[in-house]
């Protein structure tokens, strides 16, 4: 899976912020406290470092504050102005250690007013993360988020944490906002660090989350190939798992829809597998190529069965309700949606259960969900998958189902 950063486009906003806030001219530097002033001869290189700052000659700025240190019994305002002023040139000039040093002053002073000061502190943090001093950026987060909760500035601590290695620390805060509803970017980088981790179930239930809020191929991929590799899955629900990646267009080699075609001709259901059949020849993956002839006699064996089927339904209906096969009589009502016979398979299915002697119920259940759900009833789909049980790989398949149903269109 591949690494979302979450500080994609943060950093530069926050480092932009501060260079526009410390740009301004002098008297614009205002401090908390009213009655502070600078003595003209702090105040002449001040104004000075500023115009050079503004014509883009940074380092020339930085020379002419020096100017002002070396003026003595300086007061803690004429402090506070050159730091303030040192901080812009720096950071206008790409300076950042310079700036960061300046600007902790400046933040550190108490004369920052109180409007200015969640930019300082959040553009701190944004150059102690360029600079890859983790703890600094860390220490200026934290400050940041005592000021005020910001979406930016919890996402650069997580994105800080993990670039630092502190894939524990970066977990908890990304569990945290997965709870509350994570973005895209946030579910991808703890299934990393779960990856990381070794902690297979926490990588797949966060997966759950990302097939299910943001419903792409690769999710689903990884999700229903990690679903039948779970230790106690069941093959008998192999077709199952080839339902769900048809739905998600998942299907897409030639042996894939060869596969599935053989799997609904094993479970009776020649009507689906007629479908996949005819979507493998649409999308040019069957009927090509040395295997032609193969994928075509796999084509006459389903209208075949189809056919067969057919002539014998009436018959073959009356059989198994008079042996009370309800297993038998769920498949053939599942064959019976698949062919378009929606009200009539759903009813035969409904009554199978019924009789219940199932030998594996909970799979009879997740068919009947998927049957509601072919034939359009998602609340009854829903509802009916919601009852799926057991460790076989059937709860799992069903609560998919579930987030395929509810997932984005």
């Amino acid at each position: 899976m591949t690494l979302f950063c979450l500080g994609r486009g943060l950093l530069p906003g926050l480092f932009a912020g501060v260079i526009a806030v410390t740009s301004l001219t002098l008297g614009l530097a205002q401090s908390a406290r009213a009655a502070d002033t600078v003595r003209a001869e702090v105040g002449k290189p001040l104004q000075e470092a500023q115009k050079l700052t503004a014509s883009g000659k940074h380092k020339e700025a930085l020379a002419k504050l020096r100017e002002a240190d070396r003026i003595g019994e300086k007061t803690p305002f004429e402090l506070y102005q050159i730091e303030y002023v040192r901080g812009a040139a720096a950071a206008a000039g790409g300076d950042n250690e310079t700036a960061a040093k300046s600007f902790e002053f400046v933040v550190n002073s108490g004369r920052l007013p109180a409007a200015q000061q969640p930019k300082f502190i959040q553009g701190l943090a944004g150059m102690y993360y360029r600079a890859k001093d983790w703890p600094k950026t860390i220490l200026w987060i934290n400050r940041s988020l005592k000021e005020g909760e910001t979406a930016h500035m919890r996402d650069l601590l997580i994105q800080t944490y993990y670039v630092s290695g502190n894939y524990a620390a970066a977990a908890r805060e990304l569990s945290a906002q997965s709870s509350r509803g994570a973005s895209e970017g946030q579910l991808q980088m703890l299934a990393n660090i779960l990856l990381k981790q070794g902690d297979k179930a926490g990588y797949v239930n966060t997966l759950e989350k990302l097939a299910g809020s943001y419903p792409k191929a690769s999710y689903w991929a990884d999700l229903l190939n990690r679903v039948s590799g779970k230790p106690g899955f069941s093959s008998r629900l192999d077709l199952d798992v080839q339902r769900l990646k048809l739905v998600n267009g998942l299907l897409g080699k030639t042996a894939d829809y060869m596969e599935m075609g053989q799997l609904a001709l094993l479970a009776g259901n020649p009507a689906e597998a007629l479908k996949v059949i005819e979507q493998g020849y649409k999308s040019g993956a069957l009927g090509t190529g040395l295997d032609a002839a193969r994928h075509q006699r796999l084509k006459d064996l389903a209208l075949k069965n189809q056919a067969s089927n057919a002539a014998t339904r009436a018959s073959d209906e009356a059989d198994l309700i008079k042996n009370r096969n309800a297993d038998g009589l769920a498949a053939l009502g599942f064959a019976q949606v698949s062919n378009g016979q929606a009200d009539k398979g759903l009813a035969l299915m409904l009554q199978a259960i019924k009789m219940k002697g199932f030998k594996y119920p909970n799979e009879a259940q997740l068919h009947l969900g998927i049957a509601y759900a072919n034939a359009g009833k998602k609340s009854n789909a829903i509802a009916t998958l919601k009852t799926v049980q057991g460790t076989d790989g059937a709860a799992d398949l069903a609560r998919y189902w579930i987030m395929h149903l509810n997932g984005p269109m």
